[in-house]
């Protein structure tokens, strides 16, 4: 199992973040086109409880596979959960948490995940899985600043 947080101040109240970042479709705005990621389906436009978002991610040059998401918890204004259903991991568990205080509100992404076979998973984690998920939520966090301080 590995362990990913990154947390981010925003210059917004709590109901501007928690607006932004509870709509499923907004998840495109936040991930770099470099990195090959689409919703595939997503019926709802406001998350909720027991929500399916489907996905296809780029794993390799021309290699796409299909990633679905249940929401697993919502505590309004506070935290929600996906977890993986199907795709490239064994385990994803992303916990996204909301703060606010005197400077805005605290935004946290606190991601536990583990990859399938074995001593294979290992190596590809050390390899490239760990600087991709770096890469992936560095740019999340360059994206965040430009929508949030524009």
């Amino acid at each position: 199992m590995y362990h990913l947080q990154r947390s981010q101040q925003l210059p917004c109240n709590l109901d501007e973040a928690w607006d932004f970042f509870s709509s499923p479709r907004n998840l495109d705005k936040l991930t770099p086109k470099s990195v090959g990621f689409e919703i595939t389906h997503c019926k709802s436009e406001v998350m909720h409880l027991g929500q399916m978002i489907g996905y296809r991610i780029k794993v390799a040059p021309m290699v796409w596979v299909k990633w679905l998401t249940e929401i697993t918890l919502v505590e309004d204004r506070k935290c929600f959960v996906d977890d993986q259903r199907i795709g490239p991991y064994k385990v994803w568990h992303h916990t996204h948490r909301f703060k606010e205080n005197d400077d805005g509100v605290l935004m946290t992404d606190d991601i536990i995940y583990a990859l399938p076979f074995g001593p294979i998973g290992t190596l590809a984690h050390a390899l490239h899985v760990k600087s991709k998920l770096k890469h992936i939520f560095d740019e999340r966090r360059r994206l965040t600043d430009e929508l949030f301080n524009a």
